[in-house]
C-alpha cells in the first residue's frame, strides 16, 4: 500500500484527487493520512467525498474512511477502471446539499476513463462555477483542448449553471476510451496572440449585469491594445450567480482566466479582476498559465515520452502534485525554478 501524507505541500484536496486517479489507473492501494490538514475545515468535504465515491465506482474499490470530515482514507481497487454510464451528485454527500465543484470530480475520473477500452458518459451534478476550482468554461476551452493534443478524447456540455452556495448545476462528460499510449508535450514558447474571447454570464439576475462586465473587459483590453470579443448572456440555473470567463489563444498555447461575482461587488470590478489576471499572464510570455501548470503533470506522467513546458509561475499546487505522482513511481519530475521549466520523464 502506498502511504501518502495529506498535509504535504499545499495540503489540500489535490493530494486526494491525484492519489485517487493514480490508484484507480494502476490498481495500487493507497492510504492517505492527515487529509486536507492545511485547510480551515480539514478532512473530506462533500466534493472530496464524491470524488472518492466516483473513483471507487470505476474500479469497485474497497474504501475505509469515506465519511464527511474523515482525515484518513484507505482506497483499495479490486479491478481495472470500467467504461460505462455514471451519475455523481455532490448534493447527496451532505445533508442539505452542497455546491461542491463538479469540475474537480471530473478531473479525478477523466484519465481513468480515457485509458479504458470503451466509451463513457458521466452526469455530474453540483457546482459548475465555484471559487478556488476550475470553472466549466476553463475545462471546456483550455483543459480538454490541451489534453486532446496528448490523445485524450473527451467533451463536456453544460446543462445548468451551478454557483456557490446553492449548486444545482449539471455537466455531461463524454469520454472516448483508448488503450493507445498518450503522447508527450513540448511547450516552451507562447507564440503570437491570435484571439481573445470570453463570456460574461448571469443566472436569475438582470441582463444589464453581464453586459456591463463584457463592456468593461473589452474596454480594458482595448486600452492594452488587446482587442477582444466578449459575449454577454443570461444562463439557466436554480439560483442567482454571475461570472466572466476569458480565453486567450496563442500560436502555441491557450490560457483561461475568470472571476465570479458576489453580493456588493460591482459588475465592472468583477471584469477588472479577470482582465488583470490575463494581462499579467500575457506580460510574462510563458505558454502555460498557473492553473494548467499542475493539471498537466498527471497525463504527461502517463504518456510514452518525455515532456517539458515552461510555466508562468511555480505554485505550491504544482510542486505538491509532482510529489504525489512521484510516490507512485510513475515518472521523474524536475521543476527548474530559475527557468520556470517543468520536465516529466515517465518511468515506463
Amino acid at each position: 500500500m502506498i502511504n501518502i501524507d495529506g498535509s504535504w505541500g499545499e495540503g489540500g484536496g489535490q493530494v486526494l484527487r491525484t492519489s485517487l486517479s493514480l490508484a484507480t489507473i494502476t490498481g495500487k492501494p493507497v492510504r492517505i493520512d492527515r487529509l486536507r490538514a492545511n485547510r480551515k475545515k480539514p478532512g473530506l468535504a462533500a466534493q472530496h467525498l464524491t470524488s472518492v465515491k466516483a473513483a471507487a465506482a470505476l474500479c469497485q474499490a474497497e474504501v475505509r474512511g469515506d465519511t464527511l470530515g474523515s482525515m484518513t482514507l484507505e482506497f483499495l481497487p479490486t479491478r481495472p477502471p470500467q467504461a460505462g454510464q455514471y451519475t455523481f451528485d455532490v448534493a447527496e454527500a451532505r445533508e442539505g446539499g452542497s455546491a461542491g465543484a463538479v469540475t474537480l470530480i471530473l478531473q479525478t475520473i477523466l484519465l481513468p476513463l480515457a485509458l479504458t477500452n470503451g466509451n463513457s458518459k458521466v452526469i455530474l451534478k453540483g457546482g459548475t462555477h465555484v471559487a478556488w476550482s476550475p470553472s466549466f468554461n476553463y475545462i471546456e476551452a483550455i483543459y480538454l483542448p490541451i489534453l486532446q493534443q496528448l490523445g485524450i478524447q473527451a467533451e463536456v456540455e453544460l446543462n445548468a449553471w451551478g454557483w456557490y452556495p446553492k449548486g444545482g448545476g449539471e455537466v455531461t462528460l463524454q469520454v472516448t476510451g483508448s488503450k493507445q499510449p498518450l503522447t508527450g508535450l513540448q511547450l516552451l514558447e507562447l507564440g503570437a496572440l491570435q484571439q481573445i474571447g470570453g463570456l460574461a454570464v448571469v443566472t436569475e439576475l438582470p441582463a444589464h449585469i453581464p453586459q456591463r462586465m463584457a463592456n468593461r473587459a473589452e474596454n480594458l483590453l482595448q486600452e492594452a491594445h488587446l482587442p477582444a470579443q466578449i459575449q454577454a448572456m443570461r444562463g439557466r440555473g436554480v439560483a442567482s450567480g454571475a461570472g466572466i470567463f476569458l480565453t486567450a489563444k496563442y500560436e502555441h498555447s491557450r490560457a483561461g482566466f475568470s472571476a465570479l461575482g458576489s453580493r456588493g461587488i460591482p459588475a465592472e470590478q468583477v471584469a477588472e479582476t479577470a482582465v488583470q489576471e490575463l494581462l499579467n499572464f500575457h506580460a510574462q510570455a510563458a505558454p502555460v498559465d498557473p492553473f494548467l501548470a499542475d493539471q498537466l503533470l498527471l497525463p504527461l506522467a502517463l504518456s510514452s515520452q518525455t515532456s517539458q513546458y515552461r510555466v508562468a509561475s511555480i505554485s505550491k499546487h504544482l510542486t505538491t502534485n509532482a510529489w504525489v505522482i512521484e510516490q507512485f513511481e510513475l515518472a521523474n519530475i524536475v521543476i527548474e525554478e530559475e527557468n520556470q521549466l517543468v520536465r516529466i520523464t515517465p518511468q515506463i
